[in-house]
């Protein structure tokens, strides 16, 4: 019995781990993109576009929207996991933090590196934040509570989310270029394949099941592996699954 707990715990310390490890990098890599000056990651260009409209750091900037974003879960009955609430603190930190760390870069042949380093070292954190399993990013929760309320297909939902913030973004001086179009072609099979690589496997749990509220209740001695993570850019989620900390 005391064995089982200790796989319990060991597992759950090791998804925290992942959970944190993926929100700063997610971070970090979105610094990258700043700094390579070739275009973001789509809410990046509106949280560009904001920070150079208010002065604020792109960083704070990404932490009132993503706080923003979260209070519309309300009406839409969505319930925010530990992931959830630490994705809008972390990750703007992370941004901050990795921007004072890395100063400007010069010249197209240090900027293209940098950019792909950034939308390769994203994909490794979207791996590692989805498969800790701790529920979506709050923009995520916001597409797939869209989906829930309107009826429309996530592909639909996301794609209108995102064209939305990309043009306002733009619109408000944030940077579009040829990163951004890297970043939607490149960053779904990254994160197919860093979420495999970085998958939990099941712990064994007690026959009268889990009493860890985080992971799921089994009544054998495994608990079931989690579905497939979810569909923009991995496949359609189960509610609360993760899907980008974005």
């Amino acid at each position: 019995m005391s064995r089982t707990t200790d796989r319990r715990t060991t597992h759950l310390t090791r998804r925290l781990v992942q959970l944190y490890a993926g929100l700063t990098l997610y971070g970090a890599s979105s610094a990258l993109l700043v700094r390579a000056g070739l275009g973001l990651e789509p809410w990046g260009v509106l949280h560009q576009g904001l920070a150079e409209l208010t002065g604020i750091s792109i960083g704070v900037v990404s932490i009132i929207v993503g706080a923003i974003v979260l209070l519309l879960w309300i009406p839409m009955r969505q319930r925010p996991g530990l992931g959830t609430v630490s994705n809008v603190f972390v990750v703007g930190l992370a941004m901050d933090g990795t921007l004072a760390l890395v100063g400007e870069v010069d010249g197209l042949g240090a900027r293209i590196p940098v950019m792909v380093l950034g939308i390769v070292l994203n994909g490794v954190a979207t791996g590692l934040y989805i498969a800790a399993r701790f529920g979506p990013g709050p923009r995520d929760g916001l597409m797939t509570g869209l989906n829930r309320v309107t009826g429309r297909s996530i592909r639909l939902v996301r794609t209108a989310i995102e064209v939305a913030v990309v043009v306002t973004g733009f619109l408000l001086g944030g940077s579009l270029g040829a990163g951004t179009v890297l970043y939607a072609l490149a960053i779904g099979p990254l994160a197919q394949l860093f979420l495999q690589v970085f998958q939990l496997p099941a712990p064994a749990t007690a026959t009268t099941g889990s009493s860890d509220p985080a992971l799921p209740t089994s009544t054998t001695t495994a608990a079931t592996p989690a579905p497939p993570a979810g569909p923009s850019p991995v496949a359609t989620p189960p509610s609360g699954q993760a899907i980008l900390p974005q």
